[in-house]
């Protein structure tokens, strides 16, 4: 997967912390099966940042833990033929996701697991939105993401 990791927050995001996130996604990635040449990106800010995205683009004034923008969402899909050559070199950009650092912290404390835990959870959390995924549908759906969830982070090892 190429995954563009960018790094806003007042205190610098460890190389330990970008080599997890960039290990899970590539796991979660091989889980879905989706193509080597993925595109997207995650980009750490603090509460101030994503406060502000979140009034934004969710109608909320109030920080959030991880904020999820999709490049295929609906039915503005660009539709090309498989019988064309050159598809096979084009990357599919699935798109980007916020993190708070001060809320992996704060959320990681509050319910007694690992900060690399809450951190995993959170990227594969906006990771799984960004493949079409949505606890807030109904209740099976809510239930087919969490347990994917689950199931990547587990496998992975970053079990509760």
């Amino acid at each position: 997967m190429d995954l563009a990791i960018i790094d806003q927050t007042k205190d610098s995001i460890s190389p330990y912390h970008k080599d997890l996130v960039r290990a899970i996604l590539n796991f979660a990635g091989t889980t879905l099966s989706l193509p080597e040449n993925t595109e997207m990106s995650v980009t750490f800010v603090n509460n101030d940042e994503i406060q502000r995205y979140n009034r934004e683009y969710r109608g909320v004034d109030k920080p959030t833990d991880v904020i999820s923008f999709a490049i295929e969402e609906g039915d503005d899909v660009f539709n090309v033929s498989s019988e064309d050559d050159w598809v096979v070199d084009i990357a599919k950009n699935i798109g980007d996701i916020l993190v708070s650092v001060d809320i992996i912290a704060s959320q990681a404390e509050y319910l007694g697991h690992s900060y690399e835990r809450e951190l995993g959870f959170l990227v594969v959390h906006g990771f799984l939105h960004l493949n079409g995924y949505d606890h807030m549908i109904n209740d099976a759906a809510e239930k087919e993401m969490f347990d994917l969830q689950r199931k990547i982070l587990d496998d992975y090892g970053l079990k509760r």
